[in-house]
C-alpha cells in the first residue's frame, strides 16, 4: 500500500468555531467546597478553557509538529499517521513509539532530536535510532475505527505492518500507558523482529490489599495504598472506556 506524506493545516475557520464554541460554553452550577473532589476543578477548567480561546497559539503548535516528517498509510482499512525521523548515524536501530491516553504523538516532539542525534546532543552515536511514531486509531490524524475490534493484538499487528513497509527487519518498540500494553503485544506478534521492549508504565492486574504479600516493605505497602486510591476515586475514565466506550464520544463533536 502507499505511503503518502502528510502536513497538518487545520483549516482557520474549525479555530474559528473552536473558539465560539469555547466562548459559548454553558457552565454547570459550582458546588460549594467540592474542588477536585468529585472530578476537575469548575474554576480550573473555565480557566484552561479561556486559555485555549484567546491564549493559545495553534498555529505555533502546528509548525512545531509539521517541523517533522509525517506521513499516512492505509492497514487493515484504517488510515494511520504517523512521524518518522531518521538518524543521520548508519547503523542506528529502529525504533517504534507507541503513544497512550489521552496522548498523542506530540508528546515525543522534545526526544526525537536526541533519539536520533545522539551525537549532536552529547550523547553516544552508538545509542542512535530511527524513529516510527504513529497515532493509535481514532487519535490525532489517524481515522476513527470504521469497525469494531480495533484492540491491542490488532493495532500490533498494523504496527507490525507499518514497520514492514518501511524496510525495517528488526527494531525495537517503546510504549507508555495503553501504548506499554500495545509495544509488548508487538513482540509476541512479531517476535523474530522485535529486538526489545521499554515501557516506561507497567500495567499489572491484581489485589491491591497488602495482605496478599507477604512481609511487605512500607515502600509496597505506600504503591498498594497509592494503586487502591486509583482504583476507588481516579479511575472512573477507565471504567468508561473499558465498558461503554461510545458514551462520551456521542457529545464530544458538539463540546470541546
Amino acid at each position: 500500500m502507499e505511503i503518502r506524506p502528510f502536513r497538518i493545516a487545520v483549516p482557520e475557520a474549525d479555530l474559528d468555531d473552536l473558539r465560539r464554541r469555547l466562548e459559548r460554553t454553558r457552565w454547570p452550577e459550582r458546588l460549594p467546597g467540592a474542588g477536585w473532589s468529585d472530578g476537575a476543578s469548575l474554576d480550573h477548567v473555565r480557566e484552561l478553557a479561556a486559555y485555549w480561546a484567546t491564549g493559545f497559539d495553534w498555529r505555533a503548535r502546528e509548525a512545531r509538529l509539521n517541523a517533522f516528517p509525517q506521513f499516512t498509510t492505509e492497514i487493515d482499512g484504517q488510515r494511520v499517521h504517523f512521524l518518522r525521523a531518521r538518524s543521520p548515524e548508519p547503523d542506528a536501530l529502529p525504533l517504534l513509539i507507541t503513544h497512550g491516553w489521552p496522548g498523542s504523538v506530540a508528546e515525543f516532539t522534545e526526544v526525537i532530536g536526541p533519539l536520533t542525534d545522539p551525537r549532536g546532543h552529547g550523547g553516544d552515536p552508538a545509542d542512535a535510532f530511527h524513529v516510527v511514531i504513529p497515532s493509535l486509531p481514532g487519535f490525532a490524524f489517524s481515522a476513527p475505527p470504521r469497525e469494531p475490534g480495533w484492540g491491542i493484538r490488532r493495532i500490533a499487528t498494523a504496527w507490525t505492518e507499518l514497520m514492514r513497509r518501511l524496510g525495517y527487519e528488526r527494531y525495537g518498540t517503546q510504549g507508555g500507558d495503553f501504548g506499554s500494553l500495545i509495544s509488548p503485544e508487538v513482540a509476541r506478534v512479531a517476535p523474530s523482529r522485535v529486538v526489545g521492549v521499554h515501557l516506561n508504565a507497567l500495567v499489572t492486574a491484581g489485589s491491591a490489599d497488602p495482605a496478599g504479600l507477604e512481609d511487605p516493605t512500607p515502600a509496597e505497602r505506600s504503591r498498594l495504598a497509592g494503586l487502591e486510591r486509583w482504583r476507588r476515586e481516579l479511575s472512573g475514565y477507565a471504567a468508561i472506556q473499558g465498558t461503554r466506550p461510545r458514551l462520551c464520544p456521542t457529545a464530544w463533536p458538539t463540546r470541546p
